[in-house]
């Protein structure tokens, strides 16, 4: 993949099943873009200031049930960064509540996704947001 058109993944999960769905999901349909993990909000912040996620094209997959800091209150941070509040976030979670998704798209999310229950699912779910980010361009 040519280095200035690699998209860097930031998955920001605190669950050790859903972190290896996600691996094993890349794995089947085949996306080598780099996956970087994070086990919350706090972690995710850190990892992005201070380049373990190289800057430029990123997406971040963001569950938003997390202790120490929730995937709602990582994006209220996000936004308020002037150096990351542009970063492209795509919600992957459990949540179907609909404050939880008023609020995300308040907070200019780019997808707002609920986590597949079953394996294929996940696949399939994982092939089409490679499609979409193949064919959006980042800033």
């Amino acid at each position: 993949m040519n280095a200035e058109r690699e998209l860097h993944i930031l998955l920001v999960e605190d669950d050790e099943v859903d972190v290896l769905n996600v691996k094993r999901a890349f794995d089947r349909n085949r996306i080598c873009n780099p996956l970087y993990v994070a086990g919350n909000g706090l972690e995710a912040l850190e990892m992005l200031r201070s380049g373990a996620v190289p800057a430029g094209r990123r997406l971040i997959l963001l569950d938003l049930n997390m202790p120490k800091m929730n995937g709602l209150e990582f994006l209220k941070a996000l936004r308020a960064d002037p150096d990351l509040q542009a970063t492209s976030v795509v919600v992957l979670t459990t949540s179907n509540d609909e404050r939880d998704r008023v609020e995300a798209w308040n907070l200019n999310v780019s997808g707002y996704l609920l986590k597949p229950v079953t394996f294929s699912n996940f696949v399939e779910l994982t092939a089409t947001l490679n499609k979409y980010w193949t064919l959006v361009e980042f800033p």
